[in-house]
């Protein structure tokens, strides 16, 4: 992502559009880290995680933009997002629903062409009781529990599984599935223990291929990746894996106006409560953006933004729609108002930001306000 401040055009663009900053989404390179993916994995074919709005970055954008690269998996969590979803992909491309459905959706699915991840018995049971009134097979994936007790077929429910499937052909199963713990952790003792778990799967249901690696799953070899690999947080450029250079490249860029700056004295109480009191005289900025925008409250006094390579920490409690930042390192008048400063950039990533709020990247994406004005690129 090009480095520097936003020009005076786009911010004029913000400022227009009534926006308190300038959110940039590089879908060049996002579609850079999907090929990047999709030839790690390779011959394995390569689907897209686009729950919660892509991330938070917009599921309606992404679909497109990586359905043009060549995807045609795409994977939400919840069955509300497949029907805003479905529309804006052509035919070919598929979607699948994560947590499965509730009660009542099945029929809508059907018609939708939707395939529900199916993750326990009585799932199984309603899908196809659907299939059997519709009078036609329906499609869909069988999520195993391979140990992180959440969601999944659990071990004790197998056996009532193979039996149903063996007793009725109206549901149609693409492939098999689990989900990885701890991918994120290479030398997790968990990642074998649920591969081990998954081969024994397999040879249950030898009939059926298998898809079993995340973001974090795919750096952890050829043995995780199965038939269709699921990135998620890796194609926004979050990292995949802890304690190494992350390999993605950055696919969010956020640069909030200033709103006011002052000088204050030694002693000066800085935000709500207090909580921050100067040691001496200090050159403050108040931000247009605080957690209702996505700035998480334990950024308070921890964080930081930064203008021109030059950290500017934050002083005080983040507030829902402000943040106050300590611009003494900066030389007098470098910042005034209207001047835009680097949330998430060359200098800060959204792994930065979340390690500085005690958070994980997925929260910062997903929290991203709509106050901003968006850009795709």
């Amino acid at each position: 992502m090009d480095g520097g401040i936003v020009n005076s055009r786009v911010l004029k663009s913000a400022i227009d559009s009534g926006a308190c900053g300038y959110l940039t989404v590089d879908l060049a390179a996002l579609s850079r880290n999907y090929d990047k993916l999709s030839a790690i994995v390779a011959p394995t074919k390569t689907a897209a995680v686009v729950k919660a709005d892509s991330y938070g970055l917009g599921a309606d954008q992404v679909s497109k933009v990586l359905y043009g690269r060549g995807c045609r998996h795409f994977f939400v969590a919840h069955f509300i997002e497949a029907l805003r979803l479905r529309p804006q992909l052509p035919g070919d491309a598929t979607i699948f629903v994560l947590n499965g459905l509730l009660s009542g959706n099945e029929a809508t699915c059907a018609d939708g062409g939707i395939v529900p991840v199916i993750n326990s018995l009585d799932q199984l049971q309603q899908w196809s009781q659907t299939a059997r009134s519709l009078q036609r097979r329906l499609p869909a994936v069988l999520q195993f529990d391979t140990g992180m007790s959440r969601l999944g077929i659990p071990p004790e429910d197998r056996s009532a599984v193979a039996t149903h499937l063996q007793a009725s052909d109206d549901i149609d199963i693409l492939f098999i599935m689990s989900h990885l713990a701890s991918a994120d952790e290479a030398s997790s003792g968990q990642n074998a223990d649920q591969l081990a778990e998954m081969r024994r799967v397999a040879t249950e249901f030898p009939q059926y291929d298998v898809s079993f690696a995340n973001s974090g799953g795919i750096f952890l070899g050829g043995d995780f990746h199965g038939v269709l690999a699921r990135p998620g947080i890796a194609l926004y450029g979050g990292a995949p894996t802890g304690g190494v250079a992350n390999p993605m490249e950055a696919v969010v860029r956020l640069d909030v106006a200033v709103v006011q700056t002052r000088t204050v004295p030694e002693g000066a109480r800085v935000g709500y409560a207090g909580v921050h009191v100067t040691k001496g005289r200090t050159r403050l900025a108040t931000i247009a953006a605080g957690y209702a925008d996505g700035l998480p409250r334990s950024l308070s006094d921890r964080g930081a933004v930064y203008y021109n390579g030059v950290r500017l920490p934050i002083v005080g409690r983040v507030s829902m729609d402000s943040t106050t930042i300590d611009i003494s390192a900066l030389p007098e008048g470098a910042l005034s108002f209207g001047s835009m400063v680097e949330v998430l950039g060359d200098h800060q990533t959204v792994d930065d930001l979340a390690r500085d709020a005690g958070l994980i990247s997925y929260e910062i994406l997903t929290s991203l306000g709509h106050r901003f004005h968006r850009q795709y690129r």
